[in-house]
């Protein structure tokens, strides 16, 4: 696939399959995996294969036809690492050809990978003494389904919010207050010393919070001590580009600006 070493493919349970967001233009998914899945998963931003569990039939008559019918999906965990509960939960974004697993029913049956990539190295980058300021300043970064390792990340507590004064702020995109997903964690998040900034590119008259993109949040906030300032990623690619761009012109260390594949 071009993605790392090639999948292992494990049995695994879908437990719970509910809507993300207001606008049911994504799901909640919370599956469970082999206990030895599971004891793999160590830094938030790692991510899985999944596919669909065929019957041999099934399996014969795909590759008989050509059809790459059971193509897997890519989905980075967005439940934070945790070796006593063997589930993942992930988000996924409905498109014209995914509905076999955004309207997969609790119970179904479907094939995992080992955990695979590294995920967002924090604790090399951000603590320790790799470089010569600490980091007081945490900044991530989200847009649509990005937010799901986002997500993994904060509620892991390694990223350290509130610890010897290190604050922490998350600019989530996406285009309406419907399509924003978890938003029953934010105060949650809140309260964990996490900033929730909110971005919508086409809120409603009625909304009163940021507008626009999060490259253009960013830039209207500016940077607090940027050599003393980490940030995490994932979005789409413009995004993750203009945010970098201004993280680093702004003087926060190319090192410290994380993302997760």
């Amino acid at each position: 696939m071009g993605w790392g070493p090639d999948p292992i493919w494990s049995t695994a349970t879908v437990n719970l399959n509910q809507p993300a967001c207001e606008s049911d233009l994504s799901v909640s998914l919370t599956v469970q995996v082999p206990a030895e899945t599971a004891a793999a998963y160590g830094v938030p931003g790692q991510y899985v294969q999944l596919r669909r569990k065929l019957s041999e039939s099934e399996a014969a008559a795909a590759v008989e036809e050509g059809e790459d019918s059971n193509k897997p999906l890519f989905l980075a965990i967005a439940s934070a690492p945790d070796k006593e509960n063997a589930a993942f939960d992930f988000l996924v974004k409905k498109t014209d050809g995914n509905s076999w697993i955004t309207s997969i029913a609790a119970g179904v049956e479907v094939e995992v990978s080992q955990v695979l990539g590294g995920g967002y190295a924090v604790e090399e980058n951000l603590d320790g003494s790799k470089f010569d300021f600490p980091t007081q300043n945490i900044m991530l970064f989200a847009a649509g389904s990005g937010i799901a390792p986002i997500k993994a990340a904060l509620e892991s507590g390694q990223l350290k919010a509130g610890a010897d004064g290190r604050t922490a702020r998350l600019y989530y995109g996406e285009r309406t207050a419907a399509d924003l997903c978890f938003v029953d964690k934010f105060a949650e998040w809140e309260a964990a010393g996490f900033e929730v900034v909110p971005v919508l590119s086409q809120p409603s008259d009625g909304w009163k919070g940021r507008k626009g993109y999060v490259q253009m949040a960013l830039e209207e906030d500016g940077i607090t001590v940027p050599p003393n300032s980490g940030a995490l990623l994932c979005g789409m690619k413009g995004m993750t580009e203009a945010v970098k761009d201004t993280l680093l012109k702004a003087g926060v260390l190319e090192g410290r600006v994380l993302f997760n594949f």
